[in-house]
């Protein structure tokens, strides 16, 4: 880890302080703060103005930092909280739930308050008809995973069963979804054994190509649904 730049937190006052001096509140969010540093990791810093009209999102480095800052109006982050919640992915809500108060106290509470409800009450249900179809898509992946003797396109078959597997889990026990590295982070918040057999069992595929784990992982995932679904499968009107 390098020690020759300022610290997260006093980079991100200073990166405030220089480009923001007047906003209403801010907070500094991600690896960062969660104690997950390392050498790539860059600061995620949230700024509320309110006298702004709309948000942006702005790449830079600074103090030898770089950094990703998302400007807020007071009211436009409501927005990305409800895009958040309706795709189950709540990024701005946990950065600004899990980030450490830069400016604007008294600002930035309330809306800390606000994610921290948005996270604790979770994505909504999945209904009856989306879980069938999600059922029926993962039984379809699954059955061209079985039958690819084709090493490119497993690989590529595989990527989309991982995606499919991780987000029928989480949703049905109405928890929040991930992408990339939040994928197995979002699958061990909700039970670190199932994330230890998940990432295990496709391990396995990828070290010696046996698919026996993960088409035994994937049918147990389906078995509480009704197991694989394709025969009587409708989709829209007959």
């Amino acid at each position: 880890m390098r020690t020759d730049r300022l610290s997260p937190m006093k980079a991100a006052q200073l990166f405030v302080d220089a480009f923001f001096p007047q906003c209403s509140g801010a907070l500094l969010a991600g690896s960062t703060v969660r104690g997950e540093e390392t050498e790539k990791s860059d600061l995620d810093i949230v700024i509320f103005d309110q006298n702004r009209c709309s948000s942006y999102r702005e790449s830079l480095i600074a103090y030898e930092w770089p950094v990703e800052v998302f400007v807020h109006s007071l009211e436009s982050y409501r927005a990305f909280f409800k895009s958040d919640v309706e795709r189950a992915r709540p990024s701005l809500p946990r950065m600004v739930s899990e980030g450490k108060i830069i400016s604007g106290w008294d600002v930035v509470m309330p809306i800390k308050a606000e994610a921290d409800h948005v996270l604790n009450r979770g994505p909504e249900n999945w209904s009856d008809d989306t879980t069938q179809m999600k059922r029926y898509f993962l039984t379809d992946t699954l059955e061209d995973f079985i039958g690819s003797d084709n090493r490119s396109e497993t690989l590529c078959i595989t990527y989309t069963l991982a995606d499919q597997i991780s987000e029928f889990v989480l949703r049905t026990n109405r928890r929040w979804v991930g992408s990339s590295k939040w994928v197995i982070r979002a699958l061990k918040e909700y039970d670190p054994e199932f994330a230890t057999r998940y990432s295990d069992a496709f391990d396995h595929f990828y070290t010696y190509g046996s698919k026996d784990r993960v088409v035994h992982l994937t049918d147990e995932v389906l078995e509480p649904f009704g197991g694989r679904l394709f025969d009587g499968f409708v989709l829209g009107e007959k």
